[in-house]
């Protein structure tokens, strides 16, 4: 099968187009004949070796976290899904592999696609909507009522919490360039700020959440807007000791979290506010509560570009200008 191989971690680097075999199947997995493959801002890190650390993959490895197919073959143990199914998912650390032809998922991580989004639409979903869930949902509980503030509201995660947060019924603030206002209010923004004119700490207070995506001056910002007792919830860190646990990390990696995000909690502990660190996980059961969501209308996908299977490598390097509106994806089929 065709697919874009990463052979050593390079800033920058390219992935070489090649001819692999098909991926052999698990006993419990889904052999997906891919459609599309939603590009993420994690795609690029890991090619980098930004998360050589915590995610310490072996070469040569096929890209690609976000799949949109039909599966084709299933394990023995599968019961959910049968061939010729509509399938989506986020693929699990260290079984990554999207920009291919085909990929094995594992039952538990896989979803029925949408019955009203295309292909492509699908594949721009679980990353991006799973974070959302597991940040707003899972770890800060958001409430009707509540005021969340979530960065970057045009981008791929941004598009989609923005929405996850006005279904749970809070009050939401983002920032976006002015081009990209009307696109963030018509997703439920309520506070737009344009981060070219204004700092969102002069505008914002006593808020409950703050989703974190952005850099370090961005984060001790976010920390003085929450009111006591609020929660920031990184995913773009540091990562802290819980996240640690939580990996079973080595003892050296969990010292290396523990003094990375020394600084932070420290701030944290004395606003009265809770601090933690996401890495997202694949998880078919939650994407099938998105899945309910976005055929209900609540949740929309935006997508900016799609790109040709042949020009992956193209698609990445857009991703990287930090430029797209909502997610980028590749038609593979």
């Amino acid at each position: 099968m065709k697919a874009f191989v990463l052979d050593r971690y390079a800033k920058k680097g390219v992935l070489r187009p090649a001819d692999v075999p098909a991926p052999s199947l698990r006993d419990d997995e889904v052999l997906v004949e891919v459609h599309a493959a939603g590009v993420n801002p994690l795609d690029a890190k890991i090619r980098d070796g930004e998360f050589k650390l915590i995610l310490p993959y072996k070469m040569p490895l096929i890209l690609g976290h976000d799949v949109a197919g039909v599966v084709v073959r299933v394990g023995p143990r599968v019961r959910q899904f049968k061939p010729g199914d509509e399938v989506y998912a986020r693929a699990d650390d260290f079984h990554i592999g999207t920009f291919a032809e085909l990929i094995a998922v594992k039952e538990s991580s896989l979803a029925l696609k949408p019955r009203s989004l295309t292909m492509e639409e699908a594949a721009s979903i679980p990353l991006v909507a799973l974070t959302a869930w597991q940040a707003l949902v899972e770890k800060a509980q958001v409430k009707k009522g509540q005021k969340v503030f979530i960065q970057a509201g045009s981008g791929g995660l941004g598009s989609i919490a923005i929405q996850l947060a006005k279904h749970l019924g809070a009050t939401v603030a983002t920032t976006a360039s002015a081009g990209n206002a009307a696109l963030v209010r018509s997703l439920g923004a309520d506070v737009v700020i344009d981060y070219r004119q204004q700092d969102f700490e002069d505008v914002l207070r006593d808020y409950d959440m703050v989703l974190h995506s952005q850099d370090g001056k961005a984060l001790a910002q976010s920390l003085r807007v929450l009111q006591r007792g609020g929660q920031l919830v990184s995913v773009s860190g540091p990562p802290d000791p819980a996240f640690g646990e939580a990996i079973r990390a080595p003892g050296f990696l969990r010292l290396v979290f523990r003094l990375l995000s020394a600084g932070t909690r420290r701030r944290a502990r004395a606003l009265g506010i809770r601090y933690g660190f996401l890495l997202m996980r694949a998880q078919g059961s939650q994407l099938q509560e998105i899945t309910r969501l976005i055929d209900a209308g609540a949740i929309r996908p935006v997508i900016d570009k799609v790109f040709a299977f042949d020009a992956t490598n193209e698609a990445i390097a857009y991703v990287e200008t930090g430029r797209a509106k909502g997610k980028v994806v590749v038609k593979v089929r």
